[in-house]
């Protein structure tokens, strides 16, 4: 078996029969299997894929195990010599696996591989970046990207000025659609389990550097990616909080508690830096995007003032504010 998909599926009913149709119609030279692995899905996905792609193997999980342990199921059940992790709501462009394969197969000094991300309306996405560090995050949250243009010791959470339209090295590559290589998948052990929302992408291709395998990007491969768009107009407090906890768990595993205290403290600058700029515009101009942006970023504040980095990560104590009584607050 030459490839083995992996898609993780949690109501995706709207979205996965397009996915799926892509993938059948667009792949013409590869021998390939799908492998759904369904998050306890309610809406009727699983009956729909049985119906319409009895070729696809589904495995029920019967709960949803989230983002890393989902994929993992289907990870382990994979026999392809390339494993690609790929989002429901993902159209495959036509030809672009085998492209993939293609380049894959030239490139064997590799363990995983990249490819353009493009919006429902053609738009790039950025699904490629530098890995996360205390000073790269700094940057970021005090607004200084754009001195990336004078020296690479300004680069932040971006690669500056490249818009995903060039072949070359990247550190991590977004879960929407990231390529490995199969046995290396598995010999990682997949995903690891502690990153339930964020950042296990970002760890995963960590490692896969770790291993002494370079990740490499082609623009010769594209997909739509028709999710990554509706999380810049709404803010759900659950979700930012979840993406904290995860972050903390990222910098305490690569740089151990005085990387966690850090991480800590470049949260507050950023929320803080955000609160005050959105702030002034609010006055000047009040409108009801940036009044939920503030409400988010003062709960958020208030949840990273009163959280002990190891004590979240070591002891699962998060603070006594709640993700519900926050909530409420950006309700009113």
């Amino acid at each position: 078996m030459k490839l083995s998909i992996v898609i993780i599926c949690w109501n995706d009913l709207r979205v996965i029969g397009d996915c799926l149709r892509s993938i059948y119609q667009g792949t013409h030279a590869t021998d390939f299997e799908v492998i759904v692995s369904d998050n306890g899905s309610t809406d009727g996905s699983v009956e729909f894929i049985r119906q319409q792609f009895p070729q696809v193997r589904v495995i029920e999980n019967r709960a949803n195990l989230r983002f890393s342990k989902g994929n993992n199921v289907g990870i382990r059940a994979s026999q392809g010599d390339y494993v690609l992790i790929l989002n429901p709501d993902t159209i495959i462009h036509d030809w672009a696996l085998d492209k993939w394969m293609d380049f894959a197969d030239r490139h064997p000094e590799a363990g995983a591989f990249g490819c353009r991300v493009v919006g429902a309306d053609g738009s790039y996405q950025e699904s490629a970046r530098p890995f996360p560090t205390i000073r790269r995050d700094l940057i970021a949250a005090l607004y200084l990207r754009p001195l990336a243009r004078l020296s690479k010791v300004f680069t932040s959470d971006h690669y500056w000025a490249w818009k995903g339209d060039t072949e070359r090295r990247v550190d991590w590559q977004c879960g929407c659609s990231v390529l490995f290589r199969g046995d290396l998948l598995r010999s990682l052990g997949g995903f690891d389990e502690q990153f339930f929302y964020y950042y296990e992408d970002v760890d995963l291709c960590r490692r896969v550097w770790q291993a002494g395998y370079p990740i490499i990007y082609t623009p010769d491969v594209t997909i739509t990616h028709l999710g990554g768009q509706s999380t810049t107009k709404r803010f759900p407090l659950s979700f930012e909080l979840d993406k904290q906890i995860t972050r903390y768990r990222y910098y305490h595993k690569y740089y151990g508690r005085s990387g966690a205290r850090q991480c800590r403290l470049v949260l507050l600058t950023w929320y803080s830096v955000r609160r005050l700029v959105y702030g002034i515009l609010q006055m000047i101009k009040p409108t009801e995007f940036r009044k939920h942006r503030l409400d988010l970023y003062r709960a958020a504040i208030t949840w990273n003032m009163q959280v002990d980095p190891v004590r979240l990560v070591e002891k699962h104590e998060e603070p006594t504010i709640s993700v519900d009584m926050t909530a409420r607050v950006l309700e009113r």
